[in-house]
């Protein structure tokens, strides 16, 4: 049965301690979690201009899960497949379910019976793979599937493959390579937004504390989220940078639509009102969530703060300017704890009416199911009480009948019923 843990302006649940190499692919997996007591948290006057004026207007407010059906969901989830490291999933346009493997195999996988079919794309040999590296996330559009991996050299590329008569991967474009100079902290997410644009989140490098202060750093791609209009088709511009990202005309890295992220480990668009979430991995204290509304254009130019911040908590320095804090923070001691976030997506599915609108995440670590509504400024999280079997959680995404479903690194990939 579902537990409700709290319901208030901004949830922070306290925690101390993590280690420099915080990885979502490299730290144990514990017991799952406890239910903790609810913590008074920052108000709305401390949460940055843009956010909390965002939470002041009707008009501009989320649309999520009701409280009261929320705190009543009852989840179970089944085993769609096993499969070698899985990673991230999308629906491509001719409707199939592709499903990535971390090591360099994206395959088609039937949703109803499990089966295995064709392997669509194969670069097991051209990547680095260990520890946070590999292929780390997919995207689609009706042109193309784009990838995010670590190359032979140990760098970020980004690359589309053009579709082909029948839909499926072919004409290989390489669009972007950010050299990364620790093995860590890749970040690996990759979606497309409302407006079509391709959306790249990118850590801060690796190490401990952000040594590069990439975050703050407008010079460097690194601790970011980029934002381009892929257009693959064209071999000679392969993307166009967006005319109203922040350092368009120049004062910074072009593809640059929000700083100051330390290892965004996922980033979604709810696929209703089009509210954009990051969940950003923490070092000493907090593993955050971020929520940037459509109708305030998605953050543009939002500065989330690392290396100066942590959670809502001064880290490094004062808050700089355009910051916006998260809406949730959960920490890595206490009752709710764990190591290293694993971001979700916004349920819209017709399996669990009672959970649709809310965002379903959880943790590397405790490999529990987690679910918050945000509503004017309320947030309500609850523990789903169920863990994904073998722990690991990497990832959340959708099955062809718009269903979520959640992966292990250890091999499951289950999809959330109602019980």
């Amino acid at each position: 049965m579902t537990r409700l843990i709290s319901s208030f302006a901004l949830a922070a649940l306290l925690a101390t301690a993590c280690t420099s190499d915080d990885g979502v692919h490299s730290a144990p997996v514990d017991a799952a979690t406890t239910v903790p007591e609810a913590t008074t948290a920052p108000s709305d006057t401390d949460r940055g201009e843009q956010q909390s004026k965002s939470n002041d207007d009707p008009a501009d407010t989320t649309v999520t899960a009701d409280a009261a059906d929320l705190r009543l969901v009852d989840v179970s989830i089944e085993v769609v497949v096993e499969l070698e490291s899985p990673i991230d999933a999308v629906v491509a346009p001719n409707g199939e379910w592709w499903i990535a493997e971390r090591g360099g195999l994206v395959k088609v996988v039937d949703p109803e019976s499990g089966e295995v079919g064709d392997i669509v794309l194969n670069i097991n040999e051209e990547i680095r793979t260990g520890g946070e590296r590999g292929l780390l996330g997919l995207a689609v559009d009706d042109e193309a599937l784009y990838i995010n991996f670590t190359n032979g050299r140990g760098d970020t590329q980004v690359e589309a493959f053009l579709l082909d008569a029948v839909g499926r991967p072919g004409e290989r474009v390489v669009l972007l390579t950010i050299e990364q100079p620790f093995g860590n902290h890749n970040g690996g997410a990759l979606a497309i937004g409302p407006d079509g644009h391709l959306y790249i989140a990118v850590g801060d490098g690796g190490g401990s504390d952000d040594p590069l202060e990439a975050g703050q750093d407008p010079s460097t791609a690194l601790g970011k989220i980029l934002r381009i209009d892929p257009t693959p088709s064209d071999t000679d511009t392969p993307y166009v940078i967006p005319t109203d990202n922040p350092f368009a005309e120049g004062g910074g890295v072009p593809e640059t639509f929000l700083t100051g992220v330390r290892n965004p480990w996922r980033v979604s668009f709810d696929r209703v009102t089009g509210d954009f979430w990051i969940a950003d991995v923490g070092q000493d204290r907090w593993e955050e969530i971020t929520l940037l509304l459509s109708a305030n254009g998605w953050g543009l130019g939002a500065n989330l703060g690392w290396n100066l911040r942590e959670g809502v908590e001064e880290f490094r320095g004062e808050r700089p300017e355009g910051n916006v804090d998260p809406v949730f923070v959960y920490g890595h001691t206490g009752d709710l704890k764990g190591c290293s976030i694993t971001g979700g997506e916004v349920y819209r599915g017709d399996a669990i009416p009672d959970l649709v609108g809310a965002y379903v995440f959880g943790d590397y670590c405790t490999a529990g199911l987690w679910a918050i509504s945000v509503n004017s400024g309320e947030v309500v999280f609850v523990d789903l009480d169920i863990g994904i079997p073998g722990g690991a959680l990497v990832d959340f995404s959708f099955d062809p009948n718009g269903e979520m479903v959640a992966m292990s690194l250890s091999g499951a990939v289950v999809r959330l019923l109602r019980s």
